[in-house]
């Protein structure tokens, strides 16, 4: 009877793609309390702590085309990229909601503003993104620990400088898209778009969080930070929510949501896995 209630508390898959849709619609009309909130729900934005309706939730003008949920009904967590507006600026926005009994007591989020001079610009975010968000194959799906290992993998390839020294396992159709600009797979924005060949800077610092697993959809959602490369400005580094499509024993696509960031940002926030 008790884990027969604790289970009928819980949000199903729709109830907490629907938490999303409740958030994000909230933040555009600048209301916290429409949210089904848990007592001292928590929210950060990009690692700090904040009061509910402080950060961009005070500038934010509009949502835009583009969102892609990522859903662990087994730790009741609701995530997903997301693009906003400030004004004419675009904002590229990673949302993370931790659910309880049907109550938000938790929301943790990254924010990036698309400067009005960026090249290359975003171009991959005014549809969804190829097969990211398709049922896994019949047969092809694959157990949870597995799918966070070969995620798990990728950020091991950024660590030794190539993916081909981490083992990292890549379908044919395999691509990775970075702020709405594709930088690897067929008609990336580089010259070199192959995921094996590509020259990749060392990153012997990263540090990697399980966020989010999907296992009906196929992704794993890890926090990233990179580190503290010097490449990203002094004392900056790229902290990011990277989704991987996992299934068949292969990562099929890559969507990365990224800040520059403090090298020294930490998640804050509890592992999924």
């Amino acid at each position: 009877m008790a884990t027969g209630t604790a289970r009928s508390a819980d949000c199903d898959r729709a109830c907490l793609q629907n938490m999303i849709t409740k958030y994000v619609d909230a933040m555009v009309a600048h209301a916290p309390s429409r949210l089904p909130l848990a007592a001292k729900a928590r929210f950060t934005e990009d690692s700090l702590d904040l009061k509910l309706g402080d950060g961009l939730w005070k500038t934010v003008t509009g949502k835009g085309d583009f969102r892609q949920d990522y859903i662990d009904l087994k730790r009741q967590i609701a995530a997903s990229h997301v693009v906003l507006f400030e004004g004419d600026t675009q904002v590229i926005y990673s949302v993370v909601l931790h659910v309880a009994k049907r109550k938000i007591g938790g929301i943790e989020t990254l924010v990036y503003r698309v400067p009005a001079d960026a090249k290359p610009k975003p171009d991959q975010l005014s549809k969804p993104l190829v097969g990211m968000g398709d049922p896994v194959p019949a047969g092809k799906g694959m157990p949870r620990a597995e799918m966070v290992r070969v995620a798990l993998s990728y950020a091991e390839g950024l660590r030794l400088g190539a993916f081909v020294k981490a083992s990292t396992p890549f379908a044919p159709e395999a691509y990775r898209v970075e702020n709405g600009v594709k930088y690897a797979g067929e008609g990336c924005a580089n010259a070199d778009c192959s995921f094996q060949t590509q020259k990749l800077m060392l990153h012997p610092d990263i540090k990697t969080i399980v966020a989010a697993v999907d296992e009906e959809a196929g992704t794993v959602l890890l926090w990233m930070n990179f580190g503290d490369t010097h490449s990203y400005g002094p004392n900056k580094a790229l902290v990011t929510f990277e989704a991987f499509k996992v299934w068949g024993g292969a990562i099929h696509a890559v969507n990365a949501f990224l800040a520059y960031l403090p090298k020294e940002t930490e998640r804050g926030w509890p592992s999924a896995e």
